[in-house]
């Protein structure tokens, strides 16, 4: 997990990065805190750990999650389920972005079939799209 001042993210305070791979989790850790738009991240290699944090009821609001499809013992999808599933108003205000490297259609139309996920991005991730993303939060939180 990581920390930046208050003032930086101007209103994104918490991430949450759910990625079996480690390389990508150390790339988009450097992306998100070389932009200096997120207070803090919190980043899970599993996705049961990460639904874990969830049900705490002392956590921290999310107001971004990026989530890879592809993982061991709960993929993202069965991780979405979960969440709709526990939480059906929970998540009307966080944005969802999955991150993947399937090339596979379906997936891609699956995930647009879940009303929570925003943002579907091919990996690696940019600074531009991240950019991007941001803005989407930014103005989620304008409404």
């Amino acid at each position: 997990m990581t920390e930046r001042s208050k003032d930086a993210a101007a209103g994104i305070r918490t991430a949450m990065l759910i990625d079996d791979d480690e390389v990508d989790q150390m790339l988009y850790q450097r992306l998100i805190d070389r932009s200096g738009l997120v207070d803090t991240v919190l980043s899970y290699r599993y996705a049961e750990e990460a639904l874990e944090f969830l049900r705490q009821p002392d956590r921290p609001d999310i107001d971004l999650m990026f989530l890879d499809i592809n993982m061991p013992r709960m993929n993202g999808f069965e991780f979405l389920d979960a969440v709709v599933s526990e939480f059906p108003s929970g998540f009307d205000t966080v944005i969802i972005v999955m991150l993947t490297t399937s090339l596979n259609k379906a997936d891609r139309q699956r995930a647009e079939t879940y009303e929570v996920v925003k943002e579907y991005i091919n990996k690696p991730l940019t600074m531009d799209q991240l950019k991007e993303i941001i803005e989407l939060v930014r103005q989620r939180q304008a409404d």
